[in-house]
């Protein structure tokens, strides 16, 4: 089963119809955003999504209460814990406690965000992903990420 991960989307609304158009040739059950909307008006190309959504708000995501009410519920507090497919998953945006969490053992999946470079590592059995910054501004290079949760494998896309 496929997983698709966005993060630091600021914005962009052209790169979130691409990031979506991926998510939905690819197949993804789920689409996980790790932060950064940044104004709730950029949620409508998620609607177009064929698949669950669930995020959590970013240090630039100012009003809050209107990207909770558009995304009905589905975008959190960090960190948002949840379980998928039996497979044990963290959200957060930044990356501050990303090995400690891993040395856990309590996750499966640790999905995080914030630093705009996407990065795919491993520490013992959980997997850790950053998909980089799907809005493009900081680093100019436009990334997303999947995720087979079966095979615990992630692949970073770039748009």
């Amino acid at each position: 089963m496929l997983v698709g991960l966005i993060s630091d989307t600021h914005d962009n609304v052209d790169r979130i119809e691409q990031s979506v158009a991926v998510f939905n040739e690819r197949g993804v059950a789920l689409v996980i955003h790790a932060g950064d909307f940044t104004s709730p008006f950029s949620l409508k190309p998620f609607d177009k999504l064929k698949a669950d959504f669930v995020g959590i708000y970013g240090n630039n995501d100012g009003d809050r209460l209107l990207l909770r009410d558009r995304s009905r519920g589905r975008i959190h507090r960090q960190p948002h814990k949840f379980t998928f497919s039996e497979k044990r998953i963290v959200v957060m945006h930044e990356p501050d406690l990303v090995d400690d969490l891993a040395a856990s053992g309590h996750f499966d999946l640790i999905v995080y965000g914030h630093t705009h470079c996407a990065e795919i590592e491993k520490i013992n059995n959980t997997l850790m992903v950053n998909p980089g910054e799907a809005g493009h501004w900081l680093y100019g290079k436009a990334t997303i990420a999947v995720v087979d949760i079966d095979k615990m494998e992630g692949e970073i896309i770039s748009l």
